[in-house]
């Protein structure tokens, strides 16, 4: 049974950082993508990033892009998630989530992950 589980969020002041982990069970992990979303409360989820097995191709969604970094670790089945900047409008709770790919390469749409964490709250003071 694959199993998610994110860990290092918090609260934090604007401008400052947190690095998110989320580590990865009962799976071959580089055999699959990987990605973060977030949902604020009152609105859709949205994309956050994504990578792709080898970790060599990245995506970002444009709200957070030149701030965030994501990365993967397949040695330790972790997928990280760096968050430098942050602003009010990053207060959300953030999933990771995982899906098996035989390419490498990512997906941004929600409804091509098939695995998902439990979220974790990230909150930003101004």
């Amino acid at each position: 049974q694959v199993h998610l589980q994110e860990s290092g969020g918090g609260v934090v002041q604007t401008g400052g950082s947190l690095r998110l982990s989320c580590t990865g069970s009962g799976l071959n992990f580089d055999k699959y993508t990987m990605a973060w979303f977030r949902q604020a409360p009152g609105k859709k989820r949205e994309v956050v990033s994504c990578v792709s097995r080898s970790g060599s191709a990245t995506r970002y969604g444009s709200t957070v892009q030149g701030r965030f970094t994501i990365s993967r670790d397949n040695e330790k089945n972790t997928l990280y998630l760096q968050m430098n900047s942050l602003k009010p409008e990053d207060t959300a709770m953030y999933y990771c989530a995982a899906t098996q790919n035989l390419g490498d390469f990512c997906y941004a749409s929600q409804y091509e992950y098939e695995h998902w964490g439990q979220g974790n709250q990230v909150s930003v003071s101004s």
